[in-house]
């Protein structure tokens, strides 16, 4: 049985990129709600209903857990979907808590990166205000990466001078970590790094979830039960045109040469 990962469009390739990493033996359904994509700027009732509606087909293909790899569909539906099916079903939400903690004693604040839909749930006001004690959390939306990444356009020409226009009434240099709460945005980490300081850290909750998914699997006996074999799906038809599967190789490809670029300026740091 496959693992899925739903989310509105690729940026749910960014968590599924960590599970290959820790879960290499498991076989894997991805599913991208490419018809509806983006969800950050549409109502709550209307992304409860294409969620629901995936989420049943995806059921329907015998999953044995499910990784809702979406900010905004977590924070809308997460707990009507852990009620409605049999299997184990894991959320992520944008990584306040570790920022915050990781912040601590820097007199510097946290900015969260997400969706205008994700910012405005109650879920996340409830995360920060259970978390952020010292009031150090700001909120900023990123609707312009969601549509750069679901173009698979990464040029820096473009995406640069958006990046800028978006974060010139910030301060840049009062922040010490940068929280990347869509799934989408780990892409973009290159780009915004040559916009902030290089003090500062970025985060995401991709590893965290995929940490998760692998306690999961392991509590319940049902671990290394594949061959790394993944079932793309654009809403409900799966994916076998060569030139698409070929673009989300390049898409794994393009965050292993990222982490790799980042690890090695972080190497040089230290030297």
């Amino acid at each position: 049985m496959r693992i899925g990962f739903f989310d509105s469009g690729i940026g749910g390739l960014t968590v599924l990129h960590q599970a290959l990493k820790l879960l290499p033996q498991e076989d894997y359904l991805f599913y991208a709600d490419t018809d509806h994509v983006p969800y950050g700027e549409k109502t709550k009732d209307e992304v409860r209903e294409y969620i629901l509606q995936a989420v049943d087909f995806m059921a329907r293909q015998h999953i044995k857990a499910l990784v809702v790899a979406c900010n905004t569909a977590t924070s809308i539906v997460i707990e009507e979907l852990r009620q409605r099916y049999d299997f184990p079903v894991l959320g992520i939400e944008p990584a306040v808590k570790p920022a915050v903690e990781q912040s601590e004693g820097k007199q510097k604040k946290v900015l969260v990166l997400a969706t205008r839909l994700t910012l405005q749930e109650k879920k996340y006001h409830d995360l920060v205000h259970r978390i952020d004690h010292g009031e150090i959390v700001d909120s900023l939306p990123l609707p312009g990466l969601v549509e750069f990444a679901e173009r698979f356009d990464f040029d820096e020409e473009r995406i640069i001078p958006y990046l800028k226009s978006a974060l010139a009434h910030l301060d840049l240099k009062r922040y010490s970590t940068v929280v990347l709460g869509c799934t989408h945005f780990p892409y973009f980490e290159g780009s915004l790094r040559k916009i902030f300081p290089d003090t500062v850290d970025f985060i995401s909750g991709s590893l965290g979830t995929a940490r998760h998914l692998k306690q999961i699997l392991q509590a319940e006996g049902r671990i290394n039960e594949g061959t790394g074999d993944i079932l793309f799906y654009r809403s409900s038809v799966q994916v076998d045109d060569p030139a698409m599967l070929s673009k989300y190789e390049r898409l794994f490809k393009r965050l292993d040469e990222m982490e790799q670029s980042i690890n090695r300026s972080k190497r040089s740091d230290l030297t």
